[in-house]
């Protein structure tokens, strides 16, 4: 299952079936099954993204050990590493694996999601998936895939968007690692990435996305204001404050 953070305030819920040590690859005929043939080429692509990004993960303290390693990466690396520590033993959040490894993709996003509406509509069209219901989109690894998607659906008459994601998490289902996309981000934001996703392994609920993303957030921000106060930093800016609330 995957809870996926991306630019412009974009944060869903993706979940499909997978089995802790299980190549999400051996569950394709599993998945064929639950929800057609057609699904065939969507859902190779799922496997064969989820394996590459499976097999780039290295543990993150073996590379601040490693002083061949980019002092600006040991730094944001260091840093994540703080804020993965404060979740576990300040908040409660889940102690595993998760936000303990990197993996560089060599790209600038994980994944792209592809968003459609009618014309005219606020609507979006959804797409249902086993144990996760329903969501207003589809994930692809590779972005040739979300753009050739998405020029099928403008055949159909409809409006899409396909948007690059940072952050992507399949909520403990294996250990999430921290990405490349991410330690361009400030601070706060790498440790806000890593309270609202290990939040979404703490309590999620398949299907219901504002239950879930309104959960995540609020141990996100509180989380934040704790981070903070512990680490002795002013508190947010006004306008940020504001925008919060």
């Amino acid at each position: 299952m995957f809870s996926i953070a991306s630019p412009g305030g974009w944060r869903q819920a993706w979940r499909s079936a997978s089995v802790a040590g299980m190549s999400i690859l051996r569950l394709l005929p599993l998945l064929i099954v639950l929800t057609g043939c057609s699904s065939l080429g969507y859902y190779a692509q799922l496997g064969e993204g989820q394996w590459q990004l499976l097999q780039a993960r290295q543990p993150v303290a073996e590379l601040l050990a490693d002083p061949q390693q980019p002092a600006a990466l040991r730094q944001r690396l260091q840093l994540a590493q703080e804020a993965r520590a404060f979740a576990s033993a300040r908040l409660g959040l889940p102690d595993n694996r998760s936000y303990r490894l990197y993996a560089n993709l060599k790209r600038p996003y994980v994944v792209w999601n592809l968003f459609a509406t009618a014309e005219f509509s606020l609507q979006p069209l959804t797409h249902c998936f086993p144990i996760a219901g329903c969501v207003a989109y589809r994930g692809y690894f590779d972005e040739q895939r979300a753009r050739g998607a998405a020029a099928l659906l403008r055949v159909q008459g409809l409006d899409t968007e396909v948007a690059g994601v940072e952050a992507y998490s399949t909520l403990g289902w294996f250990d999430d690692p921290l990405l490349n996309s991410m330690l361009a981000w400030s601070d706060a934001r790498v440790a806000a990435l890593i309270f609202h996703e290990l939040a979404h392994q703490r309590l999620y609920l398949p299907g219901d996305t504002a239950f879930n993303e309104s959960f995540a957030r609020f141990v996100e921000e509180e989380g934040l204001r704790q981070w903070r106060q512990a680490r002795h930093l002013p508190p947010p800016p006004a306008h940020l404050q504001r925008q919060r609330e």
